[in-house]
Parts: structure tokens; sequence; C-alpha cells
């Protein structure tokens, strides 16, 4: 223990009683700062012991000579997931009252040694052994390849912050089959109860973290709840804290035996409770299909694994089917996981899969449709990222139906194919947190994207994700990171990090734990160059652009809702109509039909000129492979707005330069089926 030399005072008689509580206080209390009312980065009173931070320098503020913030972005954390799962599955905590020995030490059943550290050896292979003890030794962990201990604590995350972070997506995290079936637990496995808990201890870091400044609203990390805000709290040099959700099981839409558990109602009592708790992105299926959508599948054991917690929680196995384009979800292998097998009912066994079949057919389902456009409805955004490719096409179908830019990948679970798209509907992208090499080349793959469409790049780190994070390259490497390096912006400089009696180097231990973000990035740096970085560090602006368009945007009038239609024919059945106003009624229940053959069109008469940019169609299955979009300002004369013949049936949105028209028709020329052409609603849009 270092105790700070005081001035001299005359002394006064205490009581042992005292002496040990001034003792403690010294020990365990707040001690004042050395640079208090000068640096205001630095806490006017900060815990001791605690963790070093290893930055000197003053955090940039303000904006660019463009007015653009500036800083990284990690579209992925979770700083609360030793809450999820039971509470037992990842050990230490973010922070503490008591301070960081009880913030940093092992779950109760790792010790004496680890040997029933169940988790640890399910995932790190070997027999699970450690040393538990956290502070101040950290013998063997946090580590980049231990997956359950902490690696959030909170001033590792004042360490990335101040290496030239400034926005963090904390995603609530937790998964009831999971926390069910693990034997350590000391709270439900109820999802939502687990997302409630973590966004409140969230909250709860806030304050914890503005008491060091002397007080509510003065600390760098700031929970923030709309783009405006952010971009305050970024322009005053701190952290932008958003929170988002990652679970299986939302809102308790689960389902069994492809019977969902829930309802629409259900679906809007949910989003209405998280975005009071602040939540403003999530995903909607992880890991699990649900009732809401399909999930992109894990690779190899741990598939096979995931699998068998599929079967568990739904009564059914993951189903595949043939990719109908070039995306496709991850092929499950056929990697045995003897452990988790264990767990199936006798008689029951994991499906075989066909190579040639990688695409999950549960894509995005009616309840999921609804939930999509809620989200939109309050202005949150999606994430894909474990989204089938078959849902995440729906949902990107029905996004550019309504020219609505709120989707995010966070964590490189899309596939690439769909970058164009996402980054067309204003979209925000953030790669795994994968080794300097590993993710200098997938940047590299997408960069000439990113110049086009004129956007940064992110990160998602996932720590206490349970997912793995980069291991050393060695210190013997060619370009390894050099210590002290100076942070992107130049303004501050940055030593190794130590906490308790542990110092940590990038290059022999790799990312261990969150602190060691400004050292990974001085690393990509190293080996992917300078322009890796700069791309990163746009990357606050250009997530704030998306979500500030999220939150500004405003569902387009449909011109041809109600407006008089006509068809070339249309199908006769005696029972339902199949007349062109069913096409323009709003309904999506009803449908026109043609007869079945090709070269057919179906004509909406505006009612007078309007400038028209955007034509959706929403097929029935009987669809158009090859047709155009024709407008006409007479209804005699015509010309090609928009043509494709490659077309797939689902939601199409046609956009081009605004025309003027007074009637739009579209033409089909090639059936995609033996049926005619079937539409279930048209919509024309000025915008």
């Amino acid at each position: 223990m270092t105790m700070t030399q005081q001035p001299h005072h005359r002394r006064r008689p205490v009581t042992v009683l005292s002496l040990l509580l001034l003792v403690m206080a010294v020990t365990l209390g707040p001690t004042p700062s050395s640079a208090a009312g000068t640096d205001w980065w630095n806490p006017v009173a900060r815990p001791a012991p605690d963790s070093q931070i290893g930055v000197t320098g003053e955090p940039f503020k303000g904006t660019n000579s463009q007015g653009e913030v500036r800083g990284f972005v990690d579209a992925h954390n979770h700083i609360m997931a030793n809450e999820a799962f039971g509470g037992r599955l990842i050990c230490g905590k973010p922070f503490s009252e008591a301070g960081v020995a009880d913030a940093l030490k092992d779950c109760p059943e790792h010790y004496p040694d680890g040997s029933l550290a169940i988790f640890d050896f399910i995932t790190n292979g070997g027999d699970g052994k450690h040393d538990p003890d956290g502070w101040p030794t950290f013998k063997d962990w946090p580590a980049y390849d231990s997956l359950t201990h902490q690696q959030n604590y909170y001033a590792w995350v004042e360490r990335a912050w101040r290496g030239g972070q400034r926005v963090l997506v904390n995603d609530l995290v937790t998964n009831g089959v999971i926390c069910s079936v693990y034997p350590f637990k000391d709270r439900s496995c109820d999802e939502m109860t687990s997302i409630r808990l973590q966004a409140k201890l969230t909250y709860d870091m806030q304050d914890y973290i503005d008491k060091m400044y002397g007080g509510t609203g003065k600390g760098w990390f700031r929970i923030v709840t709309d783009s405006a805000q952010a971009r305050d709290v970024i322009e005053q040099g701190k952290l932008a804290v958003i929170l988002g959700v990652e679970t299986s099981e939302p809102f308790g839409c689960k389902q069994i035996l492809d019977i969902a558990q829930c309802d629409k109602d259900d679906i809007d009592a949910g989003l209405d409770e998280l975005y009071d708790l602040g939540v403003r992105s999530m995903f909607l299926c992880h890991k699990f299909d649900n009732a809401l959508c399909g999930v992109r599948f894990d690779e190899g054991g741990l598939g096979t694994a995931i699998n068998v917690g599929q079967f568990l929680s739904t009564g059914t196995f993951w189903q595949t089917e043939k990719c109908t384009g070039p995306q496709h979800d991850n092929p499950i292998g056929g990697a045995a996981a003897p452990g988790a097998e264990e767990e199936l009912p006798a008689g029951v066994e994991v499906p075989s899969y066909d190579d040639d079949a990688q695409c999950n057919k549960r894509g995005l389902t009616e309840l999921g449709e609804y939930a999509v456009r809620g989200m939109m409805q309050r202005k949150m955004m999606l994430e894909v990222d474990h989204m089938s490719v078959k849902a995440t096409g729906r949902v990107l179908d029905i996004f550019e139906s309504e020219s609505y830019p709120g989707v995010l990948s966070s964590h490189s679970w899309m596939d690439l194919n769909w970058t164009e798209r996402v980054y067309g509907l204003g979209g925000f992208i953030a790669q795994y947190m994968h080794g300097s090499e590993g993710f200098s080349a997938e940047a590299d793959r997408t960069k000439a994207l990113r110049e086009k469409y004129d956007v940064g790049y992110g990160y998602g780190t996932d720590m206490n994700g349970v997912g793995g994070w980069p291991a050393p390259r060695g210190a013997n490497a060619s370009n390894p990171v050099t210590y002290p390096f100076r942070s992107t912006d130049g303004g501050s400089v940055i030593d190794k990090q130590t906490t308790g009696s542990r110092t940590w180097d990038l290059n022999t231990d790799g990312a261990s734990h969150y602190g060691l973000v400004p050292d990974w990035i001085e690393d990509i740096r190293q080996v992917g160059g300078q322009d890796v970085v700069d791309d990163l560090f746009r990357g606050a602006e250009s997530y704030l652009d998306t979500w500030g368009s999220s939150e500004g945007h405003r569902a387009g009038v449909n011109l041809a809702k109600g407006a008089s239609a006509s068809a070339s024919s249309s199908e006769s059945n005696p029972f339902t109509s199949y007349a062109p106003g069913r096409a323009v009624d709003g309904n999506t229940d009803t449908r026109w039909a043609s007869d079945w053959s090709d070269d057919q069109w179906f004509r909406i008469d505006l009612g007078s000129t309007s400038t028209v940019k955007r034509v959706t169609l929403e097929w029935e299955r009987a669809y158009g492979k090859s047709y155009r979009v024709e407008t006409s300002t007479d209804g005699t004369t015509w010309q090609s707005a928009w043509s494709t013949t490659a077309g797939d049936g689902g939601l199409d949105t046609a956009r081009f330069a605004g025309v003027p028209a007074r009637y739009v028709r579209i033409h089909g020329l090639d059936r995609g089926t033996d049926w005619g052409y079937s539409l279930y609603e048209v919509g024309v849009y000025s915008s």
C-alpha cells in the first residue's frame, strides 16, 4: 500500500476505531487526483487502490474543419455480460463500490484451481484449471483466450476512451437456454429480467464514474439516447454510450415446434419497454431460430452444440436449403460436441446436412416483419448480424422500400455480399476485433465501397461475448507495437497498461482486455497502414450519420393507395377477386393476378401529374423475372424509368431520377413461374 504524504498538522488524540477507519479510507476510498481542478479528464477522486490508465495528455474535443466529430466506434460490446446467463458464466464485474479487488475476482466455483470452471474448459479446452486470483496478480486472466473472465473493467474502458474511442455500443445480452443448462447460477434465466438488470447497472456505472468527477453529468461515460446528444458528448471529448440488445428470445418470442410463443401485443409492449430503457439498436434473433427470424449458423463443434441448444429450446434442429444468391449462411459443419449432444433425449441425434445447402430455410416471419416495422416507427436501428441471409434479404427489401437507413452490421456476422446494399441505404458496418493482419485484410476488401459511399469504419470487440480475441503476434514480429506511442489524433501518449502487479504488452499478451484496444489499433497501423486507422477514426461520424438519418426518417406518401388501377388481364376465380384495385387498396392480404402468360401490364392512374422517384412492388409467389416500370403523363406515350431481367420475387424497389407522371405501368415481359404475374401491393412515391 502506498500512501501520499500529507502536509504537517498538529496531531490530535485518535481512538483505535478512528485510526482503523482512517486506514480503510486511505486504502479503499477515493483519493484526490494530483490534477484535480486543472485536467478535466482526470477524476477529482479515484478509488485506491485501482487500475492504472497508462495514458497522458488531454483527450481531443470539438469537431474537424468540416464540422464532423472524430473518434473510433466499438459497435458491439457487452459491458454487463457478467449479469447474463444466470450471473455466473462471466466472472468479475466492470465496477464495484467495494473497489477493484471485489470487482475483479473469480466466480466462487473456480476456486481453488479452476477444477469446476466448466464453461472455461468447454470453450478453451484442457481441464479448465487456472489461477483464480484476479487482483492484484492476474496471473491467468484476463487473457485473449479466456472467455469466462471480465474484460470490461471501467478503468480499462477509460483507457480505450483516452486512446481515441468516442462511441461504445453496450449490447445487453443473455441466452435463456445456456442459463438453464449451466449448473451454476444465482438468478432467474428469464431473458428480459436480465436485460432490465443490465440496463440499470449501466446507468449505475455512469453514476459510479460521475462521483469520481464531482457529481452527476461530470464523468466521461455518458449514456445517450439520441444522435444530437451523442454529438454533444463527443464534442466535449467524452464517450457516448448507446444501449443495444442481443438476445435469443426478445419479448419472449421463442417458437416451439414452429408455433410462436408471442404475439403482436407482446412485440409492441417489448419495444416500448426497451425504448424507455434507452435501447436504440437491437438484434431480433441470435443463435437460435425464434418466432421472429431464422439465424445465421455457427460452424464446427460450436455450431453442433448450438444446434443442440436450438432443439432443446424449440423442439426443432436447424433446417437448410440451397441458397438462391451469392450470399450464404455459415456451414454448420459436422464436428462433434459430445458434452452438448449428451443433453439430447434418447434416440435423438443431430442431423447431417448437405454441403450444397448452406442457407437457413427460416427467414423473416410475419411477426418478425411486424417487429422490424415497429422498430422503424420508433426510429430504432436494426442489427442484421446473426440473421439468416433469407431474413437479412427481406429486411433490406423492407428498408429499401421505405428508404430507411437504420441498418447495422456490427461484428462480421453479415455476408460481405450485402455490404453495398447496407451502404446504399445509409447503414453502418463494423468488423469483429480480429487480429491486425485479418482485420486489415478484410478492411482492404471493402475499402472501395467505403470510398464510394464516403463512410467511415468501425470495430466490434464483442468483449465478454465468449468469442475470442487477437492472439499475440510475438515480441519478435518485424513490426511490433513500440511503447510508448502516440494516439491517432497525436494529443496523447499511450504506454503499457498496468493493473495491480500485472503489466500487459499487446505483443506478448494479445488483446486480453478492453484497455488494450488502443494498443490493438496501433498494431493495425503497423500492419495495415495509416489508411485503415483513418477510416476507423471516421467511424464516430458515420455511425451518428446512420443514427441521425434514422431519427429523421419520415414515411413517404404512397400516391398509389386508393388510386384507379387497370390491367391487361385479371385471373378469374368464382370465390376471390383478383381485380387490379386489389393491389392498391393498402391491404397486403389481397392481390391482383394476371392470366398465365407473358407480356402483361398493370397500370395506375394517380389522378394528377406528380414527380415519381420510387416504385415498390410486393410480389406474390407468381412474380416477374423480367419487367419494366414505365411512366406517362397522358396514358398514351410511355417511357421506361427502370427495368430488370433478374427479378426474384419478394419485395422489389425501383429507384430512378424523378420524372413527371400521372400514370405508372408495370410491364411484365418474362414470368418467374408457370403462373401469371401477381402483386399484393404497389406503391408509388415522390421521394
